[in-house]
């Protein structure tokens, strides 16, 4: 056999295994897989480990992270709670839902408010078609395990089994303890703690399917507000010489107690012989708290546009099909989780209004096209800390306005006065140096952009006037606020 023969021969046998590959990375998602979404709240960007994180522990969570696909720049659809949650569930951005804030639109002072904001939507109609909607008609079994916050519950939305999920926000006061504080869930012994509780629950459930298709959502109430722990992780964080207050330390075993439980669940998940055919999704409902946690590069914080509010650690795993330590830095948002689940469902349910992109096409092959990221919010956010908060001004975390995203370019349109903010996140991460006025044809073709953006979606832009406004009352605020410094 000539050399030419031979080396043709062995071409072809490379084309034949890089083709097998390919195929049978593609077969696990063609074989449906148990989806396991972990979604944590008020989590900070860079407050677990394989993030950076220098202040909290979190070696489950960094182990999931060599295990998969973690993407440095992913994007909540809002910066806090609801309007995220809402975003997130229906692949929907917040014109489409009208979710745009925790209720109500005005908060603040209505003293220092220029513009009557649109209404708020409180929870989700339940004609809005949900993840758990588009799971349930695959043939899965769903569940939910945790904080809802999108209505009374989530049994009229698409899942099977509620724990836990209400219409509330938190758990309340002393409400990480049972007897807790939260609806759809039995009271524990005394002092069971209500992370640990709703990942039993969700092992239970995971294990009872086992030979069931499964949606196993995990939006655990951790590490929102009430900062409340157990005494022991917390007396840990407390004697460490980097946490600079009690809150920080309390925070810290939040944190901590929250990744051992995400420990217990990859364990079950493996011990179930399940790891191979379950895809693990972790990631936090927007960004964390200035206030308690560092976010640094980063500017702002929760309830903020600028990156450090809508900015969120993401995981992806699934053995086989989501090659393991891959870092990927294409934005990416919570809005593409529907259409990637319907794709990999292959589900025929029609879906006219996504505004989110499957994300098959990246973790398959790496492809991605450059695209717009919008976040709309004709509403008012109140700050939280005025002086440590990093917003545009001392009285709101957020004013009315929009945000787009292409590129490296960042364009924040605020409405009250039209004021225009471009940042280049390549060289300013941290959104600090204004660079508009230099930039006018970039501001221009994402201005313009935007406005096609909110036409297509008919989103609300604040125009009245609020008859209550007084600038010297407001100018007086800010100076109370800065000479506290």
């Amino acid at each position: 056999m000539n050399m030419k023969l031979i080396k043709s021969i062995f071409i072809l046998l490379l084309i034949c295994c890089l083709g097998c590959s390919q195929t049978k990375k593609e077969d696990f998602f063609q074989n449906k897989p148990n989806v396991l979404f972990i979604m944590v709240d008020d989590l900070g960007w860079n407050d677990v480990g394989y993030m950076g994180s220098k202040w909290f522990q979190t070696p489950n969570i960094d182990k999931l992270a060599t295990e998969g696909m973690t993407f440095m720049q992913a994007y909540a659809g809002a910066s806090n709670c609801a309007p995220s949650r809402a975003s997130f569930m229906t692949g929907t951005s917040t014109p489409r839902h009208g979710i745009y804030t925790v209720s109500p639109s005005t908060r603040g002072n209505k003293k220092t408010r220029r513009l009557i904001p649109t209404k708020n939507t409180n929870y989700l109609e339940e004609d809005n078609q949900t993840l758990g909607d588009l799971f349930q008609k695959a043939g899965y079994v769903t569940g939910t395990f945790g904080k809802w916050h999108l209505g009374i519950d989530p049994l009229n939305q698409g899942f099977n089994k509620n724990i836990a999920g209400g219409k509330n926000g938190n758990p309340g006061r002393n409400g990480y303890f049972s007897p807790y504080n939260v609806p759809n869930i039995d009271n524990g012994p005394e002092g069971e703690y209500l992370p640990d509780r709703l990942t039993d629950e969700a092992i239970q459930f995971i294990t009872e399917n086992k030979d069931k298709s499964f949606f196993a959502y995990l939006p655990y109430y951790t590490v929102h507000t009430p900062l409340l722990s157990k005494q022991v992780i917390i007396d840990k964080y407390s004697a460490m010489p980097h946490i600079l207050s009690e809150r920080q330390a309390i925070y810290g075993a939040m944190v901590e107690t929250m990744d051992m439980n995400i420990g217990r669940l990859m364990k079950a998940i493996k011990a179930l012989d399940l790891e191979k055919n379950t895809l693990v999704v972790f990631t936090s409902d927007n960004g964390g708290l200035t206030s308690i946690s560092p976010l640094a590069p980063l500017r702002a914080g929760k309830g903020s546009y600028y990156e450090g509010g809508i900015r969120v650690p993401l995981i992806m795993k699934l053995p086989g099909a989501i090659t393991e330590f891959t870092t990927n830095d294409v934005p990416v948002t919570h809005l593409d989780f529907f259409p990637t689940f319907k794709e990999i469902l292959k589900s025929k349910v029609e879906s006219p209004r996504l505004d989110g992109e499957s994300l098959l096409p990246l973790l398959q092959n790496g492809l991605a096209e450059e695209r717009a990221l919008v976040w709309h919010f004709p509403v008012y956010l109140e700050a939280y800390n005025g002086l440590t908060d990093g917003a545009r001004d001392v009285l709101f975390r957020t004013r009315p306005g929009s945000i787009i995203r292409k590129g490296k370019w960042k364009l924040h349109q605020y409405f009250e006065k039209n004021e225009i903010e471009l940042y280049n996140l390549e060289l300013d991460k941290g959104e600090t140096n204004n660079i508009a006025s230099s930039n006018p044809e970039i501001v221009n073709t994402l201005l313009n952009a935007l406005k096609t953006w909110r036409i297509e979606r008919n989103a609300p832009v604040p125009t009245e006037p609020n008859p209550d406004f007084d600038a010297q009352f407001e100018a007086n605020k800010i100076s109370n606020v800065l000479s506290k410094k």
